[in-house]
């Protein structure tokens, strides 16, 4: 064993992670598929990170700000529409968006084709938002926008109407 290996051993802290293609986990809401790549498990909850596919045609969450977490999002492929209080953006692959926290926004895929996407999450503490929906729609019914409200609520988040 190397000195190198043997000194990586004796470290406190989270072990290095490695989520290969198709691992991770699996979270489904409604017409998107959402893979956890990283929960905040791995890094003291700094960083989540997660890849989402959205189905053609899909509407995103009502427009929202979040109060204590930053929000990124990094097209992959196809065409990712942001509506950032009344101004679109539309974001091709190769696209950042950032999101900070206080700044309303929603997304959507309104394009005939599947749109991928990567997003962080600075702290972790909206990938717990995304397992709370995948619960509620697991009763069969769907997720209505107050379902939707109140688990927002449980994440420091809000309907960016909710704002005064």
């Amino acid at each position: 064993m190397t000195e190198e290996a043997r000194n990586s051993e004796t470290r406190t802290g989270p072990a290095l992670s490695v989520v290969g293609p198709g691992e991770g986990e699996t979270i489904v809401l409604g017409t998107t598929r959402m893979r956890v790549l990283e929960d905040g498990s791995h890094t003291g909850h700094r960083l989540a990170i997660a890849e989402s596919v959205l189905a053609p045609h899909t509407e995103g969450p009502p427009q929202h700000r979040h109060a204590l977490h930053d929000e990124g999002f990094y097209i992959l492929s196809g065409t990712v529409r942001f509506t950032v209080g009344d101004e679109d953006h539309d974001a091709t692959a190769g696209t950042l968006v950032m999101v900070p926290p206080g700044i309303p926004h929603t997304f959507a895929n309104r394009t005939d084709h599947p749109a991928v996407m990567l997003s962080t999450f600075t702290p972790d503490l909206y990938v717990q938002y995304f397992r709370d929906l995948q619960e509620a729609l697991a009763d069969g019914g769907p997720l209505t926008p107050r379902a939707n409200i109140d688990a927002m609520s449980r994440y420091a988040t809000e309907p960016a109407a909710a704002r005064h």
